[in-house]
């Protein structure tokens, strides 16, 4: 019977050329291995990623494991920087936004500035009047009208309400204290869900 057949097996012949947990290699060889310069296996000799049992002699495996173990150490470090750089970006910009909102909002208090929503609601107010206005005239006008013997008369009568129109329109004053109120209103609005939690 076959020493296959039996499963004993003889133990292999110690290779002094296979690598194991004692090989021992100069640093040349070291430097193969990690595919760097005589200088920087030198130089982690020195700060202590790579360790030595003698002048020249280094453990092969565990100094691999040491300088497996530095670079990754050395690459989360550098995605750390990158993180905290990138953090640092988002923060600057966040305190940029936050001081531009308070200006556009110290801005909008004092009235040096409305926003587009609050424009519109006084401009569709002044519309609305001078709407008013016009489809009120033929009514206002419609006695007064049939009672002109000529066009003539009809035209400066219909001129006279139109003038009027535009006088009253002319007088209309741009208030600060109406858009200011506005402001307060929204402001008002958006506080009332804070209370409602203090409560």
């Amino acid at each position: 019977m076959s020493e296959e057949n039996t499963g004993n097996v003889e133990p292999m012949p110690t290779d002094p050329n296979r690598i194991s947990e004692d090989t021992i290699v100069n640093t040349t060889t070291m430097a193969v291995v990690l595919g760097v310069g005589i200088r920087r296996v030198q130089q982690m000799i020195q700060d202590g990623t790579l360790q030595t049992i003698a002048k020249g002699k280094l453990p092969l495996v565990k100094n691999v494991r040491n300088y497996i173990d530095f670079i990754s150490d050395r690459q989360r470090t550098e995605e750390e920087k990158k993180l905290d750089k990138a953090r640092a970006t988002a923060e600057a910009k966040l305190k940029v936004a936050k001081a531009t909102i308070a200006e556009l909002q110290a801005k909008e208090l004092s009235g040096k500035m409305h926003r587009s929503e609050d424009v519109q609601i006084f401009t569709q107010g002044l519309i609305d009047t001078v709407k008013s206005a016009l489809l009120s005239m033929p009514g206002r006008l419609a006695v007064e009208v049939s009672l002109c013997d000529t066009a003539e008369e009809c035209s400066v009568l219909i001129k006279d309400a139109v003038r009027d129109i535009l006088s009253e329109l002319s007088e209309y004053e741009y208030d600060p204290e109406k858009y200011e109120a506005l402001v307060r209103e929204r402001q008002n609005l958006s506080e009332k869900p804070e209370e409602d939690v203090d409560e």
